[in-house]
């Protein structure tokens, strides 16, 4: 499985959320398979997104989709992403 991580500061939440869940590249046709959205708590003005994928080459073509769309929005300042490959899971 690979993850496409995002982060990026918020300057407001619900603004952001709105786009978010108005999914403008179509996350599910695009290969996603899961998501987490999080918030630190010391930094609530920044999100965490974790895009799950079966296949790297859809994780690459989000990553390039959503480079494009950052150059559109406002919601969204200082995006940071990075495509990580998952070696090893486990739960207690």
């Amino acid at each position: 499985m690979y993850v496409l991580r995002v982060e990026h500061a918020v300057p407001d939440y619900a603004a952001w959320k709105q786009a978010f869940d108005g999914d403008p590249l179509g996350r599910g046709a695009a290969g996603v398979r899961g998501y987490r959205v999080m918030r630190p708590v010391a930094d609530p003005g920044r999100v965490m997104i974790d895009l799950d994928f079966d296949d790297l080459e859809r994780a690459e073509d989000m990553l390039a989709r959503l480079r494009e769309l950052w150059t559109r929005v406002t919601v969204a300042v200082g995006p940071e992403a990075e495509i990580t490959e998952v070696v090893e899971t486990g739960r207690y």
